[in-house]
Formats: structure tokens, C-alpha cells, sequence
């Protein structure tokens, strides 16, 4: 058994969580981790009901090259370009960590027992090849429980609108702003209610919605920091909750909608608040602080895995921790600009910074498998 499941094997914490409406996603995947039952052990024992990937993910678990050769020398016989060859690796491995999360898809009517994949990080600003290979994900790893995640970039909303009306859930990822939280949630309904006028089943269709969250905190805390005074240093680790808790108001308020409602009678399910970027990168705050202080009902944590093995260990759940908590939210978020730092200038910051990180490692990914097929005889 695995270091990390050996850490969860009394999960207390974690079952914390999930009895106070909060699901436990592992943002992490690697063929490893499927093959030698790390995976399935993770879903059986340690409360794990669900997967996310990114570019950044499968730079690392593909690059590494542990579990691909046999895969490689194939894809290398078959002359395939390295495009084809890194969709066929990701898409595999996100096939068969679905068939490891089968089980809790069937026995929560999908709304866990999901794993998800991203669009091709360079088609962040392109409406019609995002909406083209998002189906072509959904057609390969060809499982209900797939998730395609798609960036809530300008170009990504209509995107998700397209793809939800066609009747395949998506993750909408990348969201930091609360204005650009808004516009996901309006693409997911606009989303709904084609599928509704196409006659689709609204009940099989599922959406979560990524907000990142430590990110926020990294970028306010180092202008807190160059600032200086005591008032900008006693906002420091404020500012990320206080975003997230305010998103969670933001879905309170569309998801009991007039607009809403009329799609609640043909079954449709509410995109449910995704807190990412949960792993702390201060060391100074405590390692679970992403985890203990949002927690709020209907919503997903996708934790890495160390964050996960500390929740398990020392995680302080004491119940909901974000609705009540929102007049202070907007308190510290003001406190913030009025010290000169611009929300709408970090937000925008940070979704260009990510954008350019996760194609950076998606480019990374494919010299590094561009170089394996080379080496196999193959001109990649």
C-alpha cells in the first residue's frame, strides 16, 4: 500500500467533510498511481470520490515516462504524431481512473465518481477548437464519467455553453474573479437550456465549477508585503477565502433563481462550487487552511496529494465555515483595494499567469514525448 494511503487509513477529517456536504477530489493522476492500486485503494479507503488533471499533471506523470514505454513503443511503430500520441496517453489514463471511480458514479447518480481532462491548453482563446476537442475527449475516453474541463476564459464562455447543450458535463476551470464566476454560472444554464430545447436528459448532464483559491492569497500577500504597514501585513491570508466565500454567495444567489427553477422541473443539477489551487504555498499558514475554512454544503475540495494526507491527519473540520461569513468577506476584499492593490488587475493577472503555465507544460509534455518517439525511430 502507498505511502498516501497508508496516511488516510483512519480518515476521520475527511469524513468530516463529506458528511457536511463537502466531496473529496484528488488533483493528481499518473498510471502509477492506477496500475499499482494506489487509486483504488484512495476511493475504498480513504474517502476519495473523485480525480482532476491538468496540463500540469500529466507534464509530470508522462514526462517521468514511468508505466508509458509499452504505450510509446506502440504509438512509436504506428508513426503517430506526438499530438496523437499524448491525447492516446491522457485519454487512457483518465479511461481507466473512470473505470476505478465507476462504482461511486452509479451510487451517487453521478454526481461524484468523476475524472477530469482538459482541452489543449493552446485553445484557451479559441472558442470553436475548444467546442471541437472537447468532443473529441468525451468520444475517446468514451465514459459517462468523464468531466472535459474547459477555461473560463472569455473564449471559454460560449464554449461551455455549447458543450453542456450538447449533454457533456464539463469542469469549467481557471475562474478567479467573482464578475467572472457569474458569467460561468450563466454559461452552464444558457448550457442546460439548450440541451432542454434538444430534447436531452438535463439529469445525466453535471457541472463543477474550479475556483482557485491559494493563488489569490500568493499574489495579494507579496503586494501586502511590499506595502508594509502593520494594517497591510494583519490583511495577509485574508483576501483568498474571502474570494471563495463570496463565490459561494454568488451560486447561493443564482442557483435559487426564477431562472433556475424553471430548469430544476426538468431535473437539472446545480454546478456545484469547486475550491482548487488548495494546497498552501506559505509555509507560514497552516497546510489545511484551504480545506478547514470552506467548508460549506454542495461544494468539491480537489485536494494534491499532500494536502489530502494533512487534511487526513490534522484537518479541523468543525462544520460549514463559509455562509454567514460574508459581510466580513467583502470587508477584507475592501480593505485590500483600499490600500491601492486592484482586485480586477490580480484576477486578471492570474488568469493569464495560469493560462501560460498550463501550455508551458502541455509544450513541455509534448518535447519530452516528442523526444521518446524519436528515440524509437520514429519522426515525430
Amino acid at each position: 500500500m502507498s505511502t498516501v494511503t497508508e496516511a488516510i487509513s483512519t480518515p476521520g477529517a475527511l469524513k468530516r467533510l463529506a458528511d457536511e456536504g463537502v466531496s473529496v477530489w484528488l488533483d493528481d493522476l499518473s498510471r502509477k498511481r492506477i496500475t499499482s492500486g494506489d487509486l483504488a485503494a484512495l476511493v475504498t479507503d480513504g474517502g476519495v470520490v473523485g480525480v482532476t488533471t491538468n496540463p500540469s499533471i500529466f507534464q509530470a506523470a508522462i514526462g517521468s515516462g514511468e508505466g508509458y514505454e509499452e504505450q510509446l513503443t506502440d504509438l512509436a511503430v504506428r508513426g503517430v504524431t506526438v499530438d496523437e500520441a499524448v491525447r492516446m496517453m491522457t485519454t487512457a489514463d483518465v479511461r481507466d481512473a473512470a473505470d476505478v471511480l465507476r462504482g461511486v458514479y452509479d451510487a451517487t447518480e453521478g454526481r461524484d465518481g468523476r475524472v477530469s481532462i482538459e482541452v489543449d491548453p493552446r485553445l484557451a482563446h479559441d472558442t470553436v477548437a475548444t467546442v471541437a476537442e472537447a468532443k473529441q475527449l468525451f468520444w475517446l475516453v468514451d465514459r459517462p464519467n468523464v468531466m472535459i474541463k474547459i477555461p473560463a476564459t472569455e473564449a471559454g464562455l460560449p464554449a461551455i455553453t455549447e458543450v453542456i447543450g450538447l449533454g457533456i458535463s464539463v469542469n469549467v476551470t481557471l475562474i478567479f474573479s467573482l464578475e467572472r464566476y457569474r458569467a460561468v454560472m450563466d454559461a452552464y444554464l444558457a448550457g442546460l437550456e439548450k440541451a432542454k430545447e434538444r430534447g436531452l436528459d438535463l439529469s445525466t448532464i453535471h457541472s463543477v465549477a474550479s475556483f482557485f483559491v491559494s493563488r489569490v492569497d500568493s499574489e495579494i500577500d507579496k503586494r501586502l508585503t511590499a506595502i508594509g504597514t502593520d494594517e497591510a501585513l494583519g490583511l495577509k491570508g485574508r483576501a483568498a477565502l474571502a474570494n471563495a466565500r463570496l463565490a459561494y454567495e454568488a451560486y447561493e444567489d443564482v442557483f435559487s433563481s426564477a431562472r433556475w427553477q424553471a430548469l430544476t422541473s426538468a431535473a437539472a443539477n446545480k454546478q456545484r462550487p469547486l475550491w482548487a489551487s488548495t494546497g498552501v504555498k506559505d509555509p507560514a499558514y497552516k497546510d489545511t487552511l484551504y480545506v478547514d475554512e470552506l467548508v460549506a454544503p454542495g461544494t468539491v475540495n480537489t485536494m494534491p496529494e499532500g494536502t489530502l494526507k494533512a487534511t487526513a491527519d490534522h484537518g479541523d473540520i468543525t462544520g460549514d465555515t463559509v455562509t454567514g461569513r460574508y459581510e466580513q468577506a467583502r470587508a477584507d476584499l475592501a480593505a485590500v483595494e483600499k490600500l491601492g492593490i486592484s482586485y480586477d488587475e490580480v484576477v486578471q493577472q492570474l488568469e493569464d499567469e495560469a493560462v501560460a503555465k498550463f501550455e508551458a507544460a502541455w509544450l513541455e509534455l509534448l518535447g519530452a514525448v516528442t523526444e521518446s518517439l524519436t528515440s524509437k525511430g520514429v519522426d515525430a
